[in-house]
């Protein structure tokens, strides 16, 4: 079974609507949860980390096992290298579920993770967030 799940996390509340399903299977699996987050911008990797910790802590509150890494650079490759640099055997996040010009315009980095993957991609498609933070 799983062991390592990576938790790709971009800062919106999209993307942390996976969020309640690692709630969910981290404890009875036993998984470590790795957050992840990919800045393109090295100014904001510091911002990044603090972001991580933040959630981490909430997680980590909620009896589950966490650990943060900030990566920089190309979003659906740094996700990819994050999982491998944590040893992870499952990533798991959301897509914007994006169709038509949308899906065109923007790309969808949640798609190049799936087709790009040698670790099973678990996608959950959200257009907004059930994950509640709180202060």
């Amino acid at each position: 079974m799983y062991q390592r799940v990576v938790v790709p996390l971009d800062g919106s509340p999209v993307a942390e609507g996976i969020l309640p399903f690692i709630l969910e299977i981290a404890a009875p699996l036993d998984l470590a949860v790795v957050l992840l987050r990919v800045e393109d911008v090295p100014a904001s990797m510091a911002e990044a980390e603090v972001y991580l910790a933040g959630v981490a802590g909430r997680l980590r509150a909620r009896g589950v096992r966490v650990e943060t890494l900030v990566r920089g650079g190309e979003a659906a490759g740094e996700i990819l290298a994050g999982a491998r640099a944590a040893g992870a055997d499952l990533i798991a996040m959301t897509t914007h579920g994006r169709t038509g010009l949308g899906r065109l315009l923007f790309g969808s980095i949640a798609e190049a993770v799936l087709r790009r993957a040698d670790i099973p991609v678990f996608l959950m498609r959200l257009e907004e967030a059930p994950w509640q933070r709180t202060a």
